[in-house]
């Protein structure tokens, strides 16, 4: 399989002097197409950094990432810009929905951004609506809609079109074991079709659906890599 996101040696370091804290030290990764991976760890982790890094919303302070065979380190602001709108997918913890646009716009826009038109976009984004199950909430704006479901607007929008490169801050957080499960069976759907998939998760039930599970701890991947049927053991007594 082809590596979709490569860290090599990614560090990230926050603040200077006394004030300085390193959220990521020396992070190796690799995930391939077709690769779900979950990424487990206490809260304070870098869990959340790890993916921001991953999907070129900030920048590490030393180390290379690369999406899809192209480094990021040198790539023009808009050229990033583009490829977080055509090959990463990002579910953000705290959903980042555009208030003034209603769900099914809100799935819509990074297709129009990138020159979809938008009877096509809308139509497309009503689509990924449906399978979330909110085919009849697409007119609706997020202040009307449960926390639940901006959730599962916000994983729609990061799905929708030819996102090659998903990845997920705790996707299931305001959801239901049920919904949850679902998100889950949704994720695991795209990595079978082609995309590479990386979340972030607390719930050991919702980690087992993936390929691997690793253990962040103090900025630093554990040696520990579990198979889905061992994940209760990446669980350390101060993991939540």
């Amino acid at each position: 399989m082809n590596a979709m996101l490569e860290l090599h040696g990614v560090t990230k370091v926050y603040g200077e002097g006394a004030a300085q804290v390193t959220a990521l030290q020396d992070i190796d990764l690799t995930v391939r197409v077709g690769e779900l991976v979950a990424v487990m760890g206490p809260s304070g982790s870098g869990k959340s950094t790890l993916l921001t890094i991953a999907g070129s919303l900030e920048e590490p302070t030393s180390g290379s990432v690369v999406v899809a065979g192209r480094a990021l380190a040198g790539m023009a602001y808009d050229q990033q810009a583009r490829l977080r709108r055509t090959a990463i997918g990002y579910v953000f913890q705290d959903f980042n929905l555009l208030p003034g646009l209603t769900a099914v716009e809100n799935v819509a826009i990074p297709l129009e951004l990138d020159g979809m038109p938008a009877r096509r976009a809308y139509a497309v984004a009503q689509e990924a609506l449906a399978g979330l199950g909110l085919a009849e909430r697409g007119q609706h704006f997020p202040d009307d809609l449960s926390g639940g479901e901006r959730q599962r607007v916000a994983i729609a929008r990061a799905v929708v079109g030819d996102r090659r490169l998903v990845l997920a801050d705790e996707p299931s957080g305001a959801l239901d074991s049920v919904n949850g499960e679902s998100i889950m069976r949704l994720l695991a759907g795209i990595a079978a079709q082609g995309a590479a998939v990386v979340l972030v998760t607390h719930d050991a039930k919702l980690a087992a659906w993936a390929d691997r599970v690793l253990f962040l701890h103090d900025g630093r991947l554990s040696n520990r890599v579990a198979t889905p049927a061992g994940v209760e053991t990446l669980l350390e007594p101060d993991a939540p």
